[in-house]
């Protein structure tokens, strides 16, 4: 794995852009400069759920601006992350292509428990360490974490569906606050808490956390205004609580228009948002019996870092998820091992006679659905290979994103059974790794069989030659027969991916 010397986050909210750079020194991260820009991306969702274009060219603008900063750093040292806007945004693809071109760097979307995740991953990194556990909140501008963990590891992670862009815009447009509005938000945002309040009470001992800790904008944003209106009470640091959130609730009523309300604290890019935000955070305060809320500097974009850290570092958190899908699918390890190591070695065939060679990261997502790929037998042998793609899809996998997923779902649905339906040409990036995919599970189907031959791929602009010695296949005319469908499915599915068997004399 490449050695890096600075690495870069750059978190896509629905409210604001972040960067943040960081020095790598051994296994600690020193940050250097970084970027927010108020993009309020999910206000530019429409009533049809597509963002519009006066969003899209804020978020464009911004986005050129920080790709002028990142432009000398490598790939593999800069992860782009959008969340819930973009999460639910119909033309999101459309968006994400003028994106990365204004950028200059792949953007990966994740899933709300995903950013979850490297939300407290950023949080635990600010904090002192400690063995107790510990509640984080992080309201964001489309949707809500809610994270119980210990040390640096998250133990329960729950994402809903309320932030503060969406709920300001939906409950208090043109920033109009009156106290049946208040009231409407604090019904719907208690009706998405108490989803989480039953289940992490049902799945975690009392005490569920020692210490509630808010983290982003929307918590820094109220512990100033708590700070700095005398509502702290005795404690000296920066935190928020909930006298104060109910005295504020009442001055926004009071005001009836946040752009009429005067407090030391409240500073301009936050108006807007205020209210929404507000609503959601005491509202969380009242239904998990929270008081007081220290306030956090790390977030999301420097979890985004940690994580990528731990990848540079071969510490990378994909590798233990896919060890603990293995066990929660009761997965035969050794025949994935098996499997795994031919369809691997059959890629670095493939690459050594092909231009441009397969990425490292192709290999790794290679490798990992051949140790993945018998995973839907715990739902049923028939079409197994269906079900473990449905599972890839849509589980909840720490470390990947969506689009992560959905080409280990692709790997894994191609892995067997025909291929007429999956619409493959050169155009495809996937086909390499499918071929050595298929190839691997063909020759491995005897799940022991230690006599396996020698064997060669050569390919060349899609035609490709497995090269076999003659007398160890007619010594096994059951491989003989299966290597024989393989190459009619080919030949019928992809006719433009050309396979071959060349015996060796």
């Amino acid at each position: 794995m490449q050695e890096f010397e600075t690495l870069a986050a750059i978190d896509l909210g629905s409210n604001s852009f972040h960067m943040q750079v960081g020095r790598v020194e051994g296994d600690q991260l020193f940050y250097l400069d970084s970027i927010k820009e108020p993009v309020r991306l999910a206000s530019g969702l429409t009533a049809n759920k597509r963002l519009d274009a006066a969003s899209q060219r804020r978020a464009l603008n911004c986005l050129a601006r920080i790709g002028e900063r990142l432009q000398n750093m490598p790939p593999g040292a800069v992860r782009a992350v959008g969340t819930s806007a973009l999460r639910v945004a119909k033309n999101s693809p459309e968006f994400l292509a003028k994106a990365r071109a204004a950028l200059g760097f792949e953007i990966e979307i994740v899933a709300g428990r995903e950013e979850a995740r490297l939300i407290y991953l950023g949080v635990s990194h600010s904090l002192p360490l400690t063995q107790t556990p510990r509640l984080v909140v992080d309201i964001g501008g489309g949707s809500t974490e809610c994270i119980i963990g210990v040390g640096y590891e998250a133990r329960e992670r729950e994402s809903l569906r309320m932030g503060c862009v969406v709920f300001s815009k939906q409950f208090f447009p043109a920033g109009v606050v009156s106290r049946k509005a208040m009231d409407a938000a604090d019904t719907a945002a208690r009706v998405e808490i108490q989803l989480v309040a039953g289940a992490f009470r049902n799945r975690l001992a009392a005490p569920v956390w020692v210490e509630a800790v808010g983290s982003s904008g929307t918590a820094r944003a109220l512990a100033e205004i708590c700070r700095l209106n005398g509502h702290t009470g005795a404690q000296p640091d920066d935190c928020i609580t909930l006298a104060g959130l109910r005295w504020l609730r009442e001055r926004l009523i009071k005001a009836g228009q946040v752009d009429n309300l005067e407090l030391p604290g409240l500073k301009p890019d936050r108006r807007p948002v205020i209210a929404g935000g507000l609503a959601i955070m005491l509202s969380l305060f009242e239904e998990l019996g929270i008081e007081r809320m220290n306030v956090a500097q790390g977030a999301m974009r420097e979890g985004i870092l940690w994580d990528l850290l731990g990848r540079v570092h071969d510490s990378d958190m994909r590798e233990l998820t896919v060890s603990q899908f293995q066990r929660r699918y009761l997965v035969d390890a050794k025949q994935a091992d098996r499997v795994a190591r031919m369809a691997t070695q059959l890629a670095q065939q493939y690459t050594q006679s092909q231009q441009p060679p397969l990425t490292d990261e192709a290999l790794r997502a290679l490798a990992w659905a051949a140790l993945l790929h018998e995973i839907g037998i715990s739902i049923a042998h028939s079409g197994f290979h269906k079900h473990g793609a449905y599972i890839l899809e849509n589980a909840d996998m720490p470390g990947f994103s969506r689009r992560d997923q959905t080409r280990l779902a692709a790997l894994v649905r191609a892995s067997r059974g025909g291929l007429g339906k999956l619409g493959f040409s050169r155009a495809d990036p996937n086909w390499p790794l499918i071929l050595c995919l298929r190839l691997a599970v063909l020759f491995n189907s005897g799940r022991n069989n230690p006599n396996l031959p020698d064997m060669q791929l050569e390919c060349l602009d899609g035609a490709c030659e497995l090269h076999l010695p003659a007398a160890w296949l007619n010594a096994n005319p059951l491989t003989r027969a299966a290597l024989d469908d393989e190459l009619k499915a080919w030949r019928e599915a992809a006719p433009n991916v050309r396979l071959t068997e060349t015996r060796a004399v």
